[in-house]
């Protein structure tokens, strides 16, 4: 009995199709006053990171008086120094909780990374 041989083909060299990059898994956060640089899961919460890798977002009483993450307070303003285009658009939270403030503040609490970004808490 004799065995076949697969059959191999040489890629066409006109075949010109785009190759499209894969969207990237992580990103990375910059905290500007604590000269710390942060790498995260694309579409991490800011506030998550922050907290879980020593970055203090809150003054004085809001330090144990905060919402907790849910937008309520306001005390997790962030301000965004580079990368805003990396992050997810505000929330109806934000947008009243920040309506007289720069468009460049964000509730940390509030926001997605999905990409790189400096930040700078306590504004």
């Amino acid at each position: 009995m004799e065995t076949q041989k697969p059959l191999v083909t040489e890629p066409d060299s006109q075949d010109q199709s785009p190759v499209v990059p894969k969207p990237s898994t992580i990103a990375s956060i910059n905290f500007v006053q604590e000269n710390k640089e942060v790498v995260v899961a694309n579409g991490a919460n800011l506030r998550t990171k922050a907290l879980e890798n020593g970055i203090d977002l809150y003054r004085m009483v809001a330090k144990v008086m905060n919402c907790g993450g849910y937008g309520q307070c306001g005390t997790c303003i962030v301000e965004v120094v580079d990368g805003m285009e990396n992050l997810s658009p505000r929330t109806d939270a934000e947008n009243r909780k920040l309506k007289r403030k720069p468009q460049n503040y964000r509730l940390a609490c509030q926001t997605l990374v999905q990409g790189p970004v400096t930040i700078k808490t306590k504004p």
